[in-house]
């Protein structure tokens, strides 16, 4: 009897620490960024000092800003090949080889991300330099089109012209939020507890935000080559600027007689300069005469 009893008293204690060590990860988070930092721990983005200490109010060193980017937005380097692995020492003059944050900056070394060659990994991260490197892979996740915005910051001087777009765009869309005097503090040494808000508000921004469904009049028409063949052009219908494209992604031939044609639309990216020409995208494909056309939009 006492057996069975200390089992379940030992098993009620399991689970009030497993409960307990859930719900308050890190001691010294507070209400404000318990709620990032907790869902970015649970998705393995950021870890603590220890079990218990995350150092909110510690100084964002480069390597833990540039770990957190690549875990947060998946940069990686599964699409590249080389001749020759890349190492960090061969990259940044001061960062070490087999460091726990080398394999972070080669993944953001070849996912773009703007970082020094001299960086020091131990050297701290400014607001604005974090707000280039946020702003960079939100909109590389999701590419919200360019707006002009108008806002005024009271330290709006202080801002280095190149980052001010980012920080701009990071403020419009709640990600990151002004001080209480309206002043960004683009100087200021960022501190892990905001750098983790700032990404946690971004992801939140784009898993709310769901892809459009393409509603375009997309047609196609049909021209005889010969008896047995004919040529299938696809087409997305007049568009202001050039960038917009449309391609064939695939073509399933059914049983009962039909092509199912599936095609991708993209358009030019935000920040790209498109001609400003009226253009007609269009796709061309040959398929048997037998077959009847059918059209299927593709993510």
């Amino acid at each position: 009897m006492k057996k069975k009893l200390a089992v379940v008293v030992s098993a009620a204690m399991l689970m009030s620490s497993l409960s307990f060590g859930t719900a308050f990860a890190f001691r010294d988070v507070d209400h404000s960024q318990a709620e990032a930092v907790t869902s970015l721990q649970q998705k393995g983005i950021v870890s603590g000092l220890d079990a218990e200490t995350f150092a909110p109010q510690a100084s964002l060193t480069y390597a833990q800003g540039i770990q957190f980017l690549v875990r947060a937005f998946d940069y990686n380097l599964d699409s590249m090949r080389f001749i020759k692995m890349p190492v960090a020492s061969e990259l940044f003059a001061n960062v070490k080889d087999n460091e726990w944050y080398s394999d972070a900056f080669i993944a953001a070394f070849y996912n773009g991300v703007e970082i020094p060659k001299d960086v020091n990994p131990n050297g701290t991260v400014t607001k604005e330099q974090f707000a280039s490197w946020l702003d960079a892979a939100f909109q590389k996740m999701f590419n919200r089109p360019m707006i002009n915005i108008k806002m005024e910051l009271k330290d709006e001087a202080d801002i280095t012209p190149s980052y001010q777009g980012s920080i701009l765009r990071l403020i419009h869309y709640k990600i990151a939020e002004l001080d209480a005097n309206e002043k960004f503090n683009p100087q200021q040494v960022i501190t892990r507890g905001e750098a983790a808000a700032w990404i946690h508000n971004a992801m939140k921004s784009i898993d709310g935000v769901k892809t459009p469904v393409q509603t375009e009049n997309v047609t196609f028409q049909v021209e005889k080559v010969n008896e047995n063949v004919n040529k299938v052009t696809i087409s997305r219908g007049e568009k202001p600027t050039a960038g917009y494209k449309i391609a064939i992604d695939s073509i399933q031939f059914t049983v009962d007689g039909q092509a199912l044609i599936r095609y991708k639309l993209t358009d030019p990216a935000a920040d790209e300069m498109a001609a400003q020409v009226i253009t007609t995208p269009t796709d061309v494909t040959y398929i048997s005469s037998k077959y009847e056309v059918k059209l299927e939009a593709v993510k």
